[in-house]
């Protein structure tokens, strides 16, 4: 699996070797880490990415993705599959971004990617949430073309689907 390449970011499939490095918060000589990465998120993220590479294997194209700006090739954030689509075709999709890349465009411009991946895998549904109060990944969601479709006490959810291509 390749890097995904927007106008600013590269999304790059996160390898083991990766995940181990943002596992333990200790970049390699050659890592370039934007000042707060990795955060929490990003090391929960790679610590259940290895539990399921050494269970089941490398689930990409369907696993986290670092997100570096192309400019200067630091990791900004992370961007991913929760899982492999269920069989309904469906996926769940996390992100986050160190402080000081955020209200720059680049979550949306990330997602966008990320979407138009799904899509061409077959995926005919994306969902997401963000807390009531975190309008900002609201914002990332509905920039990026998913629509809010429903919420609960906690939480507002997104989606969007595709039919399946007659072709």
């Amino acid at each position: 699996m390749g890097d995904l390449m927007t106008e600013r970011l590269v999304l790059h499939p996160m390898s083991v070797a990766e995940a181990e490095q943002i596992a333990s918060g200790r970049p390699d000589a050659g890592a370039r880490w934007e000042p707060g990465f990795p955060a929490e998120g990003d090391v929960s993220v790679a610590e259940r990415f290895l539990e399921h590479c050494a269970a089941t294997g490398d689930p990409q194209p369907f696993g986290p993705y670092v997100i570096r700006r192309r400019s200067d090739h630091r990791a900004i954030g992370g961007m991913g599959f929760h899982r492999p689509p269920d069989e309904h075709g469906s996926v769940t999709i996390g992100y986050g971004l160190v402080p000081s890349a955020r209200s720059k465009g680049y979550a949306s411009e990330a997602l966008r990617a990320l979407l138009s991946l799904a899509r061409a895998e077959g995926v005919v549904s994306v969902k997401g949430d963000a807390d009531h109060d975190n309008t900002a990944s609201q914002h990332v969601m509905t920039a990026a073309g998913m629509r809010p479709v429903g919420e609960d006490d906690r939480v507002r959810y997104f989606a969007v689907s595709w039919t399946a291509d007659p072709t």
